[in-house]
């Protein structure tokens, strides 16, 4: 009993987590119209100027609006996501609705109401993603068995089953033995089993192998990643496997190649499919009839039921001043609406009947964690929930596709970064169900150790650090440099070249020794940039162009918002600027990588934060740039070891050095 109390409390304590983290996303898109002119929002994919609308229809008390423009819209808004509506400024209007459908110059918005300024020259503002913790919440107050064991695991309130590894033989010839051992590991767990791969060590090839073992077996797969991207890339290489794939999610956000792997694509492939086509012409055509004829609204109505109008018409008689004609008018309207819903819901049934029958003869199906919440999803029984991402998804995100399968198996990098929880108060959010899980039953965990990523230089620190040196570099990477791409060595002999010279894989350029090297705090924000930093990283890229080395190659990475806008202020647009949140999962054959922090009382901030560190060290595959002040990072014990590293395995190179105009 005392159990079941203790997992309804926890359960309630995620609930309230999440409406927190609700308010702090809405309150930080209110900060963001507050700071960025609508030109602005509309550049960064989340507002859209120059809007007209018209009412195209109604659908369970929402009247739908379609707002277009002549110019193409390009925006990060879609179906699902919460909007506002306003003339000028977002802040000053309440008119919120929910995006229904995106076309290339159109968006459908659902609103309770409309009022008359709202349908010519507005903008629109996406305000949050309402959809993703609605459907977290639905989620968590419809636990099943499958939740309920997951979150009783984490929470220590039951042991967990022990495992055996199952021999097979892999269609993958290519695999290492640590990915074998995971594998085994995996397909003989009776309840649940971590894959914990570091940077570089091929995670997702891993569970596309598992998939497929999983099938052969003659098991169900529900596959499922917090981001699209991710998830895309688990269709990927699935597609040619030969196994039943089914990808649903929203067509405009699942990739262009990937679209006949669609659920919306394989309804239109299957053979009742002209059925429906022809229901959906009938409602169309019936509706347009309807809409000849007077609706019942009330002013015409005057109190009489559709009943009482049907039977005024039978008998060609008015009343309360409402002639005939018009009676017989809306009494048509009454009969051909009757048929409008009984034709569009004939057509949701058999289309609901094709889907079922799709995704029951499916083996693997694919989507978001969020949209794994979906009712068409548990039209197939799962017997296995493979999640990729799972250390940057929230337990109530996770818990999503585990609710719908027997067992789980979990892939990602706890030594990464958590999900990116906006308010404080919720911090909690960020720890993850992998995190718990492997915190108190390693056993139930195989950690990949080949990286096939980047030169063996750049691994081995976060190897030692972070990895307990377990992860080693693939022979292909070992001694990989820009010189294989045909970057050449610099002229000149100064301290610049010790910096841009291909075989110098790490490079520490310290900025200790300048005067101008302490960052700074604009007016009223948060973040932090570092001008003497941004310098160096433009002087740094500009010479590495000149050596050949091609702008998509290049990545810079920052962990401050303000360093960031910074130094993209100063850089050819194809170079490509984010902070370390942005750059997670991805890579560069080169990263300049700018520290910021430079202060006299040695303060690190967030950089304390080492999985921070992790992924900003672990992007570059070829050669890699770090800019910082060694006086204030050494206050910390893993930075001073990453400079001595640096030191003895790499180049550290003294900013006076450089004659820059710094």
């Amino acid at each position: 009993m005392k159990e079941n109390e203790t997992l309804a409390k926890f359960i309630s304590h995620l609930k309230t987590l999440i409406e927190m983290e609700r308010k702090a996303e809405i309150e930080t898109m209110r900060a963001e119209m507050r700071r960025l002119s609508g030109r602005e929002r509309e550049k960064v994919g989340r507002a859209i100027l120059g809007l007209n609308g018209k009412i195209i229809g109604e659908e369970l008390g929402y009247f739908l609006v379609k707002y277009g423009r002549d110019r193409e819209i390009k925006t990060e808004i879609s179906v699902g996501d919460l909007v506002v509506i306003s003339k000028r400024d977002p802040l000053k209007s309440d008119l919120v609705g929910t995006v229904v459908e995106k076309g290339k110059r159109f968006l459908t918005v659902a609103l309770e109401t409309v009022p008359e300024w709202a349908l010519r020259g507005v903008r629109i503002d996406l305000y949050a993603n309402d959809i993703t913790f609605k459907r977290w919440l639905e989620n968590l107050d419809n636990l099943r068995e499958s939740g309920r064991r997951a979150l009783e695991l984490y929470l220590g309130l039951r042991e967990p089953e022990e495992g055996k590894e199952i021999e097979f033989r892999p269609f993958d010839k290519n695999l290492n033995a640590s990915q074998r051992k995971a594998i085994a590991k995996a397909l003989g767990s009776p309840d649940f089993f971590l894959i914990h791969g570091p940077f570089g060590t091929g995670k997702t090839r891993t569970l596309v192998e598992l998939i497929r073992q999983e099938v052969e077996r003659g098991h169900k797969v529900l596959a499922t990643a917090e981001s699209n991207v991710a998830v895309d890339n688990l269709v990927e290489r699935l597609v040619d496997s030969g196994l039943k794939v089914v990808r649903i999610g929203h067509p405009s956000r699942v990739s262009k190649a990937l679209h006949e792997t669609t659920l919306a694509y394989l309804i239109t492939q299957h053979e009742l499919y002209s059925e429906l086509r022809e229901l959906r012409v009938i409602g169309q055509n019936l509706k347009e009839k309807r809409d000849t004829f007077t609706k019942p609204v009330p002013k015409y109505r005057r109190g009489l039921s559709d009943r009482d109008i049907l039977r005024l018409a039978s008998r060609g008689i008015g009343t309360r001043g409402i002639p005939a004609r018009l009676i017989r008018e809306m009494a048509e309207w009454i009969k051909l609406n009757e048929q409008v819903s009984k034709t569009f819901e004939d057509a949701r049934k058999l289309e609901e009947r094709i889907a079922r029958e799709i995704i029951r003869k499916a083996d693997v199906v694919l989507t978001t964690n969020s949209s794994a919440g979906l009712d068409v999803v548990d039209y197939g029984s799962y017997d296995v929930a493979i999640i990729d991402e799972a250390t940057q998804a929230t337990i109530p995100s996770v818990l999503i596709p585990i609710n719908r399968a027997r067992r789980f198996v979990l892939a990602g990098d706890h030594k990464q970064l958590p999900p990116t929880i906006l308010s404080e108060k919720a911090r909690e959010l960020s720890k993850t169900l992998f995190e718990g899980l492997i915190e108190r039953y390693p056993w139930k965990s195989e950690m990949l150790t080949v990286q096939y990523r980047m030169n063996e230089r750049l691994m081995e620190f976060p190897s030692r650090e972070f990895y307990g040196g377990k992860v080693k570099a693939d022979e292909s990477v070992r001694n990989i440099t820009l010189a294989d791409l045909g970057v050449s060595s610099p002229e000149e002999n100064d301290g610049w070249r010790d910096v841009t010279r291909p075989e110098n894989v790490l490079v520490f350029i310290d900025t200790s020794s300048l005067e101008n090297r302490f960052e700074r705090q604009r007016r009223g924000s948060e973040s932090r940039e570092n001008p003497l930093e941004a310098h160096l990283v433009r002087e740094t890229i500009e010479r590495l162009l000149k050596l050949g080395v091609k702008p998509e190659w290049i990545g810079v990475i920052t962990p401050y918002d303000d360093q960031r806008d910074l130094i993209s202020s100063l850089l050819p647009e194809e170079i490509e600027v984010k902070t370390v949140d942005g750059y997670q999962g991805r890579e560069k054959e080169t990263i300049v990588l700018s520290f910021v922090r430079s202060n006299r009382k040695g303060r690190l901030g967030f950089l304390e934060d080492l999985r921070r560190l992790n992924v900003s060290l672990t992007r570059a595959k070829r050669k890699l740039i770090i800019i910082g002040d060694s006086s204030t990072l050494s206050v910390h014990p893993t930075y001073k070891r990453l400079i001595e590293f640096v030191k003895e395995m790499g180049t550290v190179v003294d900013s006076r050095n450089l004659n820059g105009k710094h």
